[in-house]
């Protein structure tokens, strides 16, 4: 009899059961993968929707309407443009040419009329500058270094500026199809310093060292001019202390003021002078102990460089070479450097004599003349007749008759007799006026005291401020 073997059969339902379980377990995977794909690609769409709208995104665009009343509206344009045009571009603002402005710094000869045509400005607009009365005699009367400011648009005057003084602008503007002027008040700020030198070679170069500028030693020369004869008096190691003005605006400095007091200590001697403003308002400058700078006479009547021959009776004539007396001092100076009259008096004499070459000569009251000779030219409107006044210029250094080069050679008579214009005794002004002697007394020993506590430091780069 035959074996029998029993096979076990897989169930058909476990079977199934296994395979619809592949099949489940693979539809589930591809559901994850269809979830990743709609993420990356929500992803990418939100990347380039953004990228779009930048890229279409305008900066704001401000436009003025005017709806034909006095308010102007403003609106902004907007801030997409249509992605369905490329081709379309915002608008582009173009900005308006600023107002030029234009600078003159006037020089001899120059008028407004040919620097508004070499500038192309308007020259109506000048007209009506012109016309306005409180500001004529600023516009139409100028002299070489003041400074004129104009603003214009295309050559259309908008302001028109100048600056009269330190203290006071001239401001004229277009207002309502008009110009109309105005002067503005300048605030400024002095300042106190002190300042020192001492002679080596020259009052100028010592100055310069010390850090003191030419105008201020010009301004002391003149102060000391009735006493000091600043080419033959001076030595070496002489020196001054001074106190002056400093003048300051928007913190910046804009020039030295008055000087306030000054001592010069020269060959043994010392001179003091003090600034003195009376209640009245006038000022000048005195002695510690009252009495007056000022003379009848300056020592010398020109700004001269140096001297070339000194008084003496006995010189022999470079020219006519024989003995003849020299009776004044002659100052050697570039042609045209200006002749003053040394003292109040009047013109007695003017024109050619000998010699002497172009000459004018003053009577000062009974006594007393001078004579100034050599000279390339007089000063206009200078007549026989004329009064002239202290300082004012009467002629210009040259070279006219028997001289060999440009110099002024100037003589002092009392009575028709040569004195030595260096040495003679010249009569003094007035003292202080006894009403004003007390205030002075005051003010002169607090400002004498302040210059010799300076003086004690020798340290001239002391500045003090005024409160």
């Amino acid at each position: 009899m035959g074996k029998h073997v029993l096979i076990h059969r897989k169930s058909s339902l476990q079977q199934d059961y296994k395979i619809r379980a592949k099949l489940k377990k693979k539809k589930i995977n591809f559901g994850y993968l269809s979830i990743l794909l709609l993420a990356l690609s929500l992803l990418l769409w939100f990347i380039y929707k953004s990228t779009l709208e930048q890229k279409n995104i305008a900066s704001p665009i401000e436009v003025i309407i005017n709806s034909g009343h006095d308010e102007a509206k403003l609106i902004s344009a907007p801030r997409e443009f249509l992605p369905n045009y490329p081709n379309f571009h915002p608008p582009l603002v173009v900005p308006e040419k600023p107002i030029q402005i234009i600078e003159f710094t006037i020089k001899k000869g120059d008028t407004l009329e040919v620097l508004f045509e070499e500038n192309k400005l308007n020259i109506g607009d000048l007209a009506e500058i012109t016309a306005i009365k409180a500001s004529e005699k600023y516009i139409k009367f100028l002299m070489p270094g003041d400074i004129i400011t104009i603003e214009h648009d295309k050559g259309r005057v908008i302001s028109l500026t100048r600056d009269l003084d330190i203290n006071k602008t001239l401001f004229i503007q277009k207002l309502n199809s008009r110009y109309e002027s105005s002067f503005i008040k300048r605030n400024i700020n002095i300042k106190k310093r002190y300042g020192y030198g001492q002679i080596k070679t020259s009052l100028f170069e010592s100055a310069i060292d010390n850090g003191l500028s030419d105008r201020l030693i010009m301004n002391l020369s003149e102060i000391l001019a009735w006493d000091i004869d600043f080419v033959f008096d001076i030595r070496v190691n002489d020196d001054f202390y001074v106190l002056f003005e400093e003048i300051w605006q928007d913190n910046k400095f804009v020039t030295e003021g008055k000087i306030i007091a000054i001592e010069f200590n020269n060959n043994g001697r010392t001179i003091q002078a003090i600034r003195y403003t009376n209640k009245n308002g006038e000022s000048n400058y005195f002695t510690p102990e009252g009495k007056s700078m000022r003379k009848a006479f300056v020592r010398a009547p020109l700004d001269f460089t140096r001297v070339s021959s000194n008084f003496n009776p006995n010189r022999k004539h470079p020219i006519l070479n024989t003995i003849r007396a020299h009776r004044g001092v002659d100052y050697a100076a570039s042609k045209g450097t200006k002749i003053k009259a040394s003292g109040d008096g009047k013109v007695i004499f003017k024109g050619v004599k000998s010699g002497y070459g172009n000459v004018i000569i003053l009577q000062h009251g009974e006594n007393i003349t001078t004579l100034y000779a050599h000279m390339s030219k007089f000063a206009a409107k200078i007549r026989v007749g004329q009064r002239v006044k202290q300082n004012q210029v009467i002629g210009f250094v040259g070279s006219s008759g028997l001289a060999t080069a440009p110099h002024l050679h100037y003589e002092y008579r009392i009575n028709g007799i040569h004195q030595n214009p260096r040495t003679v005794k010249l009569p003094k002004a007035a003292p202080i006026d006894a009403v004003f002697r007390q205030d002075f007394e005051e003010r002169a020993y607090s400002i004498m005291r302040e210059l010799m506590q300076f003086k004690e430091t020798q340290n001239p780069s002391i500045v003090f401020t005024n409160n």
